[in-house]
């Protein structure tokens, strides 16, 4: 029997409908098979969340083809950015890397950054909600320039610099998608090429003059005799920037839409019955920042999910069916900001488990505090709409009234 194609089942990620809403297609898709071919991108989509689960830490897995590298011709100053970057790395380069990159970046650091990222939050949420007299876009005047001011002081980017990462950053993650257009193409590869520059020069600053922040952490960082390159340096600060920044942003601006429509629950947490770190769970399960993750077939052939796959197979790991999985959560579409799982697939898994998320967590748990205080006059106006991409998925803005 020919499995019945995704397209046939609502799986469009070019669809202003299926972009506002894939949550009853990744039902269907669950229903139709574990696996289920995707003929328009050439996936294998994965839609459930035990198999989703087992391929993030299958080794016969990789992010890219055959030996750990991609190869791009017409974009090379987004590969070479991309080359190092713990997203793409398999053990036993990632290995190395992350174990060099944790040994900067430890459960310790974090938790000595709650100061700062309060007293941001504290400083951006006064300027956004209190300065503005009262409508406030929550992505453009608060979560945004809140998550690339806590990046910029963590990395040791000069905060000024803000409004550039955040181009570049932007510019960079639309090659995520699964279709680009060439001028997205284009404009990542002129920003890839622009941010890693950039950081060469801080590199190269901080060689002469080290600080404490991340990017001297870098520079001396050693494990077993050994040492970050120059190259393996960009790409782990742009992918700390990228994947840091859109994921708090995207995540915050999903969930609190989610949260403003459900407003029993949001005053679950403005009453305190419901703390701001158990909120932040169902908010990443419930309409994850990152909604699918590629893995190639690297082992000649791969067991998983009742299916045979050869070398050089691609599945696409369905991470945002994944969390609404019946499966594993109990009415997996009601929004319970209570529920308190952690055992959702948002900050992905096995090696590539976001080696930022406890920073982000951090961050996401100082906004909903501090937007829990500004009352029950808390409220969406008019409707917000997403922006019109499926792999990174978060809003255009979310327009708010503090009246």
């Amino acid at each position: 029997m020919t499995p019945v194609d995704a397209h046939v089942l609502g799986f469009d990620p070019e669809d202003p409908g299926f972009i506002a809403d894939p949550y009853p297609c990744f039902t269907r898709l669950r229903a139709a098979a574990r696996v289920v071919p995707d003929a328009a991108s050439g996936l294998h989509l994965i839609p459930h969340h035990a198999d989703v689960h087992a391929a993030l830490r299958h080794r016969g897995l990789g992010r890219v083809e055959h030996d750990g590298t991609r190869s791009d011709p017409a974009h090379p100053r987004w590969e070479q950015s991309e080359r190092w970057s713990l997203l793409n790395l398999e053990p036993p380069d990632h290995t190395r890397i992350r174990r060099l990159v944790s040994s900067v970046f430890t459960a310790r650091a974090v938790a000595a950054l709650r100061p700062l990222v309060e007293d941001l939050a504290d400083q951006h949420v006064a300027r956004a909600a209190v300065t503005s007299g009262g409508d406030f876009d929550l992505i453009a005047d608060y979560a945004q320039p809140f998550s690339i001011e806590v990046i910029c002081r963590w990395l040791g980017v000069p905060v000024e610099d803000g409004s550039l990462l955040l181009g570049w950053s932007h510019a960079i993650v639309k090659m995520y998608e699964l279709r680009s257009s060439p001028l997205e193409r284009q404009n990542a590869e002129r920003a890839a090429d622009e941010f890693i520059d950039h950081v060469e020069r801080l590199i190269a600053a901080r060689r002469a003059h080290p600080r404490d922040d991340v990017v001297s952490g870098l520079l001396t960082a050693v494990d077993a005799g050994e040492h970050l390159t120059v190259d393996e340096i960009v790409s782990t600060v742009i992918v700390l920037l990228n994947a840091g920044h859109e994921a708090t942003v995207n995540t915050l601006g999903n969930g609190m839409r989610t949260a403003l429509a459900h407003p029993g629950e949001w005053a679950r947490v403005r009453h305190g019955e419901v703390s701001a770190t158990t909120a932040v769970e169902e908010m990443v399960r419930h309409d994850a920042p990152l909604q699918l993750f590629e893995r190639w077939v690297r082992d000649e052939v791969v067991e998983l999910a009742g299916h045979t796959f050869v070398r050089g197979e691609r599945l696409g790991l369905l991470f945002g069916s994944a969390n609404r999985d019946p499966a594993r959560f109990e009415h997996p579409d009601r929004f319970d900001i209570g529920r308190g799982d952690a055992g959702h697939i948002g900050f992905g898994g096995g090696v590539h488990f976001c080696i930022g998320a406890p920073l982000a967590r951090l961050e996401l748990e100082a906004s909903l505090t501090r937007l829990a205080r500004l009352g029950g006059g808390l409220r969406p106006v008019g409707e917000a709409s997403y922006q019109p991409f499926f792999v990174i998925r978060g809003l255009r803005s979310l327009t708010l009234t503090v009246g």
